[in-house]
């Protein structure tokens, strides 16, 4: 099968993935093998393949976002078939017995393995997943809608969770790219006046055409008090300007699994009056179910660039560079 590969971290602007021919891979117990149809572009293949993650495994296969159709099905599979249309995220497997594990929590399993990190994921023809942390995906969605959803969508909207945003409320949203532009979606779903701070221009306009009641620059004060509010853009300097943007009692998630170094916070004007700082670290089974759920009774529309896979170094640049619409796919196999 033809796959890219990272050998070693580099900057994307030095074109680190490469092309191989590899053997096709067998499911384990447990496991189904999926043709990889589109895989998703998500910032955190940037951070794997720029080392802003720790190093895990190496050569590895970037891509989390992945959307195919089961081809194979190891020993023990009950829940799937061959046939089944199946979408693949971040997290892969878990050790299914710990205190997080029986508490709902498995996004903080010690033992997590998480797809394109810890195993292979797919930017390839092929990828393995088990059973257990494979979605159906629903008809509504084409290949390439979906791919977004699985790690964009279902941490935007593990976000929204977090930031303990109540229908009609007001919501921020720091960044507007591939999570921000799924979210936006839902937080108006359920009435909330979304406000959006964004770096760039084209980013802003696609925020008004979604819906946003105003939009303004990276660290711009929006012109009302935020219930909620989530950090999408991985700049530890936009931490203090949402704290204080945050109505009394007001939560700010912050959404990314990378950020640079947060400044000291002022604790009158930044934290008091029970403001809330949440992070959000990866995500459960039951958020991926719950967001397709979500996502197909709106139905949310996701905006794509799609490239081929073989352009996935492409891909990554225009991500970094943030002339992105919405969210970057690779068409991998028809």
């Amino acid at each position: 099968m033809k796959a890219m590969i990272l050998e070693h971290a580099a900057d994307v602007t030095t074109n680190p993935l490469q092309m191989r021919d590899l053997p096709l891979p067998e499911p384990g117990h447990g496991q189904v093998r999926v043709k990889v149809t589109v895989c998703g572009v998500c910032r955190t293949d940037l951070h794997v393949i720029e080392g802003e993650l720790p190093p895990v495994t190496r050569p590895i296969i970037p891509g989390h976002e992945t959307v195919g159709i089961v081809d194979q099905v190891g020993p023990d599979v009950t829940l799937l078939k061959e046939g089944d249309r199946v979408g693949i995220a971040w997290l892969q497997a878990t050790c299914r017995t710990c205190e997080f594990c029986q508490t709902g929590r498995e996004n903080l399993c010690a033992q997590a393995t998480f797809t394109g990190y810890h195993v292979n994921g797919g930017y390839a023809e092929y990828a393995l997943v088990s059973e257990n942390f494979a979605y159906l995906i629903p008809d509504i969605f084409s290949d390439e809608e979906a791919a977004p959803l699985l790690c964009a969508g279902i941490i935007g909207f593990r976000a929204l969770r977090r930031s303990q945003i109540k229908p009609g409320q007001r919501l921020g949203l720091y960044g507007f790219g591939a999570s921000a532009h799924i979210t936006i979606q839902i937080a108006r779903h359920w009435g909330c006046d979304v406000y959006v701070c964004s770096l760039r221009e084209e980013h802003r306009n696609l925020a008004r055409q979604l819906g946003a009641v105003w939009v303004g620059e990276a660290a711009d004060m929006p012109p009302a008090t935020l219930h909620s509010a989530i950090l999408f853009a991985p700049a530890g300097e936009l931490v203090p300007p949402a704290l204080r943007a945050l109505e009394k009692g007001g939560t700010l998630a912050l959404a990314g699994i990378y950020m640079t170094p947060i400044p000291s916070l002022d604790y009158t004007l930044d934290l008091f009056y029970e403001r809330t700082l949440q992070s959000v670290t990866a995500n459960t089974r039951q958020d991926g179910l719950d967001l397709l759920k979500e996502a197909a009774a709106i139905p949310i529309r996701t905006h794509t660039t799609s490239f081929p896979l073989e352009h996935a170094n492409m891909a990554l640049q225009a991500l970094k560079g943030g002339t992105i619409q919405g969210a970057a796919v690779l068409s991998v196999s028809s």
